[in-house]
């Protein structure tokens, strides 16, 4: 593998959790998660650009997390707003949680990527509507030969006055899938994201969890829009995998990495999208490997509440011989 280098754009929220089993844990998380997780597999054969805005007295114990991993360039987080994300999680059950956010990181824009338009790969983590605009999409798909793969949590995601973090429709979607390459999402979000053109009223705010009849018309949508892939996590079952092949879209199933005992699912979705970057390098269109690669970083993150979780590139590849049979 060649020297590679991936720009991680997200926010790096101060969270303060609430466990299923009542532990309390207060640590940085979103892209904390994605760019360590793939600085583990990279190694010394590339860099990972984590680009956030955080508060300037979360700057410094951010950096010292950080510089752990001599791989990971921290220039391109900075602190010149004074904003960054602030939330609480208290989680119901393993899946489900009540969020919060007090604090808001201002907008990553085309400005802060000027330096990066030569990374291989642009792995957007938005956890809320505002923070990687369609502008900056636009920016890296005009400037850049870089694959962009998105995390659809942003778009679907919202904040009220009262600092509720509540889902929301995905309206402007189509204005939007043209400027990513591989598009990831949970269930849930998969739901915001392709909806009726009108509601009974009754019928708003009601998803059938189990539902996933709307998942084959709504990938080939995304493919026939511009999208190289739409990949949908399915909890414990796996990911579907949507693409095209020879002109059809193809959709596959990738089963999950089992994992015996969950610990902690706080940035789960946030390791797999790191998961998909590392995959996608040196082979941009195997969706499949990737996504094999990213259900692994997902199971790991579940393993504990350190970065410890993450493995090397030859352990991570042994977790999925044992569990595909191949890589």
């Amino acid at each position: 593998m060649s020297k590679y280098n991936v720009a991680v754009l997200g926010p790096i929220p101060r969270d303060h959790i609430t466990t299923h089993h009542g532990e309390e844990i207060e640590k940085y998380g979103c892209a904390t998660h994605t760019a360590i997780g793939l600085a583990r597999l990279l190694g010394n054969q590339g860099t990972v650009h984590l680009v956030s805005h955080v508060r300037k007295k979360d700057e410094s114990p951010i950096k010292e997390l950080l510089s752990e991993y001599s791989n990971i360039n921290i220039s391109t987080i900075t602190s010149e707003a004074d904003q960054g994300d602030v939330i609480s999680l208290k989680f119901i059950d393993q899946n489900n949680r009540l969020e919060k956010q007090t604090g808001f990181m201002n907008p990553i824009i085309p400005e802060d990527l000027k330096e990066l338009l030569h990374c291989d790969v642009f792995v957007c983590v938005p956890i809320t509507d505002y923070e990687v605009p369609l502008e900056t999409l636009k920016f890296i798909k005009e400037n850049s030969k870089g694959l962009i793969i998105f995390d659809a949590h942003g778009p679907t995601n919202t904040i009220t006055i009262s600092g509720e973090r509540k889902i929301r429709f995905w309206i402007d979607r189509d204005q939007w899938l043209p400027y990513i390459d591989i598009l990831k999402m949970n269930l849930e979000e998969s739901k915001c994201s392709w909806f009726q053109k009108e509601y009974d009223p009754q019928d708003l705010g009601h998803f059938d969890e189990e539902d996933t009849s709307h998942l084959k018309p709504f990938g080939e949508h995304c493919i026939h829009e511009g999208l190289k892939s739409l990949i949908v996590t399915l909890d414990s079952s796996g990911s579907t995998v949507f693409y095209d092949k020879g002109g059809k879209v193809q959709q596959e199933m990738v089963k999950s990495v089992k994992v015996d005992h969950v610990i902690d699912t706080t940035g789960c979705g946030d390791s797999f999208a790191g998961g998909l970057g590392f995959g996608l390098l040196g082979y941009p269109n195997d969706y499949i490997r990737a996504a094999k690669y990213a259900n692994a970083l997902g199971a790991l993150r579940t393993q504990g509440r350190t970065f410890d979780v993450f493995k090397d590139k030859e352990e991570t590849e042994r977790i999925l011989l044992e569990n595909y049979g191949s890589i």
